[in-house]
Parts: structure tokens; C-alpha cells; sequence
């Protein structure tokens, strides 16, 4: 039996979904978190690079901090299924079948983390520049919270990145 298969715990199997504002205070602290992680691998890109400003390498830059922050994810997610930040809110992420995600799921949800948000900016960007409303743009810092949205209309109130992961967000205390 290969260890993807194994149950997480076989209490989390029929665990309930994360409630939305733990996952949203849960999303607030990986910020912070997160600051950290781009500085050390900015940090790092720098000192391999000898970059005297951030605009040496920009792209090269990009691609390097989309890997590290995915490195920092799906190194913890496949530890344990839990960020520090999930930890400290009681929420596990597992496979829809209680199990631990495989990494194939684990890199289509972290991809798809990035793309679904990027698509509802580029979306209000195009209203704002088909309409010429210029309030418009206020939206452009709502719009990746959008992702909340599906979380009403999806089964067990997951997001939808991770509907299409064949993932979900539990919670693993008693009182949710």
C-alpha cells in the first residue's frame, strides 16, 4: 500500500469543510509567512545572480519565486497537509477521499491557486477598459478574494481550485 493511499486519520475522512473565515484568517497569516519566504529566496536569487536591482532578471526573478513559494507549499502540504498558518486555524488539506493528496494534485492546485485569481483580475481589467470606468479598478483589489465565490455554490464549500485538485479543506478540531 503505497503511502498516498493511506487515510489521513480516519476521524478527518468524514472531517467537515473548513468554515470560510478560518480559511480567510488562515489566507491573512500565510501573507505574513509568505514575506518571509520571498525575502530568503529573493534573498538568495540575488546573491547567486549578483542582481544590483530588481528589475535585473525580472522574469528569471518571477519564475523563481513561483517555485519557491511552490516549493514552501507543497513541502508542507505533503508533510503533513497543513501550512503553519492552517495548522494554528485547524485545517487540513487531503484528497477528496480522506487520504493524503498525491503531488500531482498538490501541483494542479497550487498552479490553479494562481491562475484562477490572475483570470478574475485580467476580467475586471477588460470591463474597465471596455467601459472607461475608472472605478473599475477598485475592484482589481477585491477581485482576487473572488475566489470565495465558488465556495457558496461548490459541494462541501470548497474553492474551486480545489473542486478541480479533487482536494478539500477540513477541519481537524471537534468544534469547528
Amino acid at each position: 500500500m503505497n503511502k498516498s493511499s493511506v487515510p489521513m486519520s480516519l476521524s478527518l475522512k468524514d472531517a467537515p469543510a473548513a468554515p470560510r473565515a478560518r480559511r480567510f484568517a488562515s489566507m491573512m497569516y500565510e501573507g505574513v509567512l509568505l514575506f518571509a519566504v520571498v525575502f530568503l529566496a529573493g534573498y538568495l536569487f540575488d546573491t547567486l545572480t549578483q542582481s544590483k536591482h530588481a528589475l535585473m532578471w525580472r522574469h528569471t526573478r518571477q519564475v523563481w519565486l513561483f517555485i519557491a513559494i511552490g516549493m514552501y507549499f507543497i513541502a508542507c502540504w505533503i508533510r503533513s497537509g497543513q501550512t503553519l498558518p492552517m495548522k494554528a486555524w485547524n485545517i487540513r488539506l487531503q484528497s477528496v477521499t480522506g487520504t493524503r493528496p498525491r503531488l500531482n494534485q498538490l501541483l494542479l492546485r497550487y498552479v490553479l491557486m494562481w491562475i484562477l485569481p490572475a483570470c478574475s483580475v485580467l476580467l475586471v481589467e477588460g470591463l474597465s477598459f471596455l467601459t472607461h470606468w475608472p472605478s473599475m479598478y477598485m475592484f482589481v483589489v477585491l477581485a482576487p478574494f473572488s475566489g470565495f465565490i465558488p465556495t457558496w455554490f461548490t459541494p462541501d464549500q470548497q474553492f474551486l481550485h480545489d473542486w478541480l485538485a479533487k482536494t478539500r479543506l477540513v477541519t481537524t478540531s471537534k468544534n469547528p
